[in-house]
């Protein structure tokens, strides 16, 4: 038999000897399903914090574009007001390091958009996983018959609502910056390419109740504490 070493020991004869009577009560364990709700709002809370590092950084990336493009229309007017003719030649001749610049832009625009995309599947299963939590439990209940709360107030279905009213914010979003990345760098008109700049930036979908939804998630999950 391994004997314990000498901080185990210590441990172990630290705790003074109680009656059952005065034995402190434990936490309750959480059941299943409550567990995964309460990883399915951390997770919620990490893929909300990887979404918005990978949007800044679209933003910079599509400023750059923007930026670029800008500069690339403001040349050719004024080439154009020069010669038509010289105008011509040098749309011909476009300097080839602008071009590969653009095109390596557009690439890394479209690498973030790639890594938007993956968190917004994974949000649409963090959603898909708690309605299922809640068909098990109007199967074992009965959707007549009240239930406890997992937790302190919320419902299961509650859970399910707030995850199903954030994945749709964000796939809409998801939806947006698609037709951002593929239209930024073709557009001629300078005024419509800021305002796409501007949406990526400010997130029209993504609503400002959604930090309030998450919170209470968190909060709800034992993840925040008041």
């Amino acid at each position: 038999m391994e004997v314990p070493n000498v901080d185990q020991r210590e441990s172990l004869t630290a705790i003074p000897a109680k009656t059952i009577g005065s034995a402190t009560p434990r936490k309750p364990v959480l059941s299943v399903s409550a567990r995964k709700i309460k990883d399915n709002a951390a997770d919620w809370h990490n893929l909300i914090l990887k979404w918005e590092t990978l949007n800044d950084a679209g933003f910079i990336t599509a400023n750059k574009i923007v930026n670029l493009k800008v500069s690339l229309l403001s040349k050719d007017r004024m080439e154009s007001e020069s010669s038509s003719q010289a105008f011509s030649e040098n749309a011909e001749k476009m300097p080839p390091g602008y071009c590969k610049e653009l095109e390596m832009l557009c690439e890394e625009l479209q690498t973030t958009f790639d890594g938007l995309t993956k968190i917004q599947v994974k949000m649409e299963k963090l959603s898909s996983t708690t309605k299922g939590i809640c068909e098990l439990e109007n199967y074992h209940y009965g959707e007549e018959k009240k239930r406890p709360p997992l937790f302190h107030t919320w419902p299961t279905a509650h859970f399910w609502e707030v995850s199903s009213r954030l994945a749709d914010m964000y796939r809409k979003e998801l939806l947006l910056k698609h037709a951002i990345t593929e239209e930024l760098a073709h557009t001629a008109d300078s005024d419509l390419a800021l305002c796409y700049l501007s949406m990526w930036l400010h997130q029209p979908y993504v609503e400002s109740v959604s930090r309030l939804l998450l919170e209470g998630m968190l909060l709800e999950t034992g993840h925040r504490v008041l």
